[in-house]
């Protein structure tokens, strides 16, 4: 199980350990708050703990209607504004992302065109979303043309911006996923491409950015350095050849005593050390597994 939506989701697990001794965490239903919290445990630990047997998760009802409210053509500082404008305001905006020029066109097979879109999703009851549309037209007049998009074609957008598609066919071109903070994220994006080359686009506001490098170096050192310098957060390298990944630490270093804590939580689960090993760290797996991750998926 990957950290994120799963894991705020997940109301209990039974797993097998590197031991072979079987536990059990959580329960079948929300109100359970006995014992240690060791399903979100297994949820950031990527395999390396335990082999799950069975997962109960808590489900919620699909939408009634969704509706895309895009707005064109905007750079990447004045995007961030309006998504953080819409997201603020009662029009109850479930997801907010922003593709740049170019990018645009790599979502839903190009139908939508290459212009920068930034997209402000609203899901619901019908009379609701038509209503709260409207609100977020009236906010966002000033801020560029708005188009509407909706139902099936709506969906197919906010999948193809989870999946990562714009970057799905791009080779063995390396890779991000960053999780930091949305008004920060676009300003260490333009310090990155004074630098090397590289395409990138907005998710959770801004607070989860996708890039690309268009050669393949994956420039490790330099994005977490901006990273740091621009507030901190998380980069995992999601995708590069082999020797890079065999090389360089996948997931964020974490800090030495976080680092000391997951090896003593590696140390009591799987001692031999036979659950994915090398997976979070290389040579060890046991490198972030306390460390807080990168929040919900949309």
């Amino acid at each position: 199980l990957k950290a994120g939506a799963a894991r705020d989701h997940i109301l209990g697990v039974a797993a097998v350990s590197g031991r072979g001794e079987a536990f059990k965490s959580g329960g079948r239903v929300v109100k359970n708050v006995t014992g240690y919290d060791l399903s979100k445990l297994m949820a950031n630990s990527w395999g390396t703990l335990a082999v799950l047997t069975d997962v109960t998760f808590k489900v919620l009802p699909a939408a009634e209607t969704e509706v895309t409210l895009a707005i064109r053509g905007l750079l990447d500082e004045a995007a961030v504004t309006a998504m953080a404008l819409a997201l603020g305001s009662s029009a109850e905006v479930s997801s907010a992302a922003h593709l740049p020029e170019r990018i645009a066109a790599r979502v839903a097979g190009g139908k939508h065109g290459s212009d920068a879109a930034t997209l402000l999703r609203v899901e619901g009851f019908g009379p609701s979303v038509v209503y709260r549309i409207e609100a977020l037209r009236k906010l966002l007049a000033k801020a560029g043309p708005l188009e509407e998009i909706a139902g099936e074609a709506s969906k197919t957008i906010w999948r193809d911006i989870r999946d990562c598609r714009p970057f799905a066919d791009s080779g063995t071109r390396p890779v991000w996923r960053v999780s930091m903070a949305p008004s920060e994220a676009h300003h260490m994006v333009m310090a990155l491409r004074m630098q090397a080359a590289v395409d990138a686009f907005y998710d959770w506001q801004g607070g989860l950015v996708w890039l690309s490098m268009r050669e393949d170096d994956p420039e490790a050192d330099l994005l977490r350095g901006l990273i740091r310098k621009h507030g901190g957060g998380h980069a995992t390298l999601v995708r590069a050849s082999a020797p890079h990944r065999a090389a360089l630490p996948v997931f964020e270093p974490p800090p030495p005593h976080l680092a000391a804590l997951s090896a003593r939580l590696k140390a009591e689960f799987d001692p031999k050390n036979i659950l994915n090993p090398g997976r979070m760290a290389p040579g060890a797996g046991s490198a972030t597994l306390v460390q807080s991750t990168e929040g919900a998926a949309s």
